[in-house]
């Protein structure tokens, strides 16, 4: 028995991705919604490195995290931050302290948790830096577009380039809404994950198109296949190639999860893992459900490709009548021999014989 990747592969087995568009659509536009949402109603739990502040690190503490939240409010008369990794170190962020200040806060947190002050790590960070790495995230997204734009362009054609763009703006969407859902921190590592997002998010969604191109290189001149069709045997036929790669991938970023920040406390690897786990969730999916229905659509407005489709449907519907006249002309004739035979086996036994019957050779000797 053959795999299901090659009866895929080879047409036997098909999914209608294509004709689900809609089904897909309103699926990602109930993820859109609820991330946007999300993002305008709880907003992004941003770092002290894009919002400014102290952060004070306590390791191998002694005391709880409601006893370091109890003293830090106390000492600075405002909410803080306080989390406790595996490995028993806490981490109390507050807001922005001069350096004098930093330096008797420090000695509250030594008093109160049992460790030396020189132990303690402090961190002073301005908003201008984490503003500054906003801004150049930001020029290098855009600049990454521009380029893809034209490379998909010249690579394949405009139609897809807008398509993968598509596909990028719902894979960076759907990840920063569930940050902004779940409450995790936004920090330099978030965003080194997703702006690594979108290089694999595009790579699927070439991986796919390039299928594309390949079943559709000179489609008009044949009345077979729909380029929908065609498009929807290429996905078929790279879908298991991209659920293999994205499992692939997604295996050493739960790793890095567990391991990296489960055990090891490490946060920093957290905020990178998630944004990739997600991204790569969310581009394996843009590339199949989103990607190319879209491209399809805006294919099947031009003339050539409407065209296409009237051929194929006017084939089919001739084939469709073709099919039904010859079972009743097979109908016919089987009836028309049964009947052929019927009469043959009446009048066969009926007929007598005219001829006179021979003599024997013995007789005819004694005439």
């Amino acid at each position: 028995m053959r795999s299901l990747g090659q009866r895929l592969y080879n047409g036997q087995s098909s999914i209608d991705f294509i004709g689900r568009t809609r089904t897909w659509y309103v699926a990602s536009a109930i993820i859109l919604l609820i991330s946007i949402g999300a993002l305008f109603f709880r907003g992004l739990n941003l770092g002290i490195e894009f919002r400014g502040g102290a952060d004070f690190s306590v390791p191998n503490a002694t005391c709880s995290v409601e006893q370091a939240r109890g003293v830090s409010e106390d000492f600075t008369g405002a909410q803080v931050i306080v989390t406790e990794s595996a490995s028993g170190t806490i981490r109390v962020q507050t807001e922005s302290l001069t350096p004098a200040q930093s330096l008797t806060f420090a000695g509250v947190l030594a008093e109160s948790c049992g460790v030396a002050k020189d132990d303690i790590k402090a961190q002073v960070v301005g908003p201008t830096w984490g503003a500054e790495i906003s801004k150049k995230a930001l020029q290098g997204l855009v600049v990454f577009l521009l380029l893809l734009v034209i490379f998909l362009s010249i690579y394949f054609d405009w139609r897809m380039a807008i398509a993968a763009l598509v596909a990028l703006v719902h894979d960076i969407v759907i990840t920063v809404g569930i940050y902004a859902l779940t409450g995790l921190e936004v920090t330099p590592a978030t965003v080194i994950g997703v702006l690594t997002i979108l290089g694999y998010s595009l790579y699927d969604t070439v991986v796919v198109f390039d299928k594309v191109r390949e079943n559709t290189r000179g489609i008009g001149g044949q009345s077979v296949l729909t380029y929908a069709e065609a498009a929807n045997l290429a996905v078929n036929q790279t879908l298991v190639r991209s659920i293999n790669t994205s499992i692939v991938a997604l295996l050493p970023v739960v790793a890095i999860i567990v391991v990296g920040a489960g055990l090891l406390g490490a946060g920093t690897l957290l905020d990178l893992a998630v944004a990739l786990g997600i991204g790569m969730a969310a581009g394996t999916y843009s590339s199949i459900f989103i990607a190319t229905p879209f491209l399809v659509q805006m294919k099947n407005r031009q003339p050539e490709v409407k065209a296409l489709a009237g051929r194929v449907a006017a084939r089919r519907s001739q084939a469709q009548r073709q099919g039904r006249g010859q079972s009743a002309e097979e109908t016919d004739a089987e009836g028309g021999s049964q009947a052929q035979e019927a009469v043959v086996t009446t009048k066969v036994p009926s007929a007598a014989r005219q001829q006179p019957r021979r003599a024997a050779r013995s007789r005819r000797g004694r005439r």
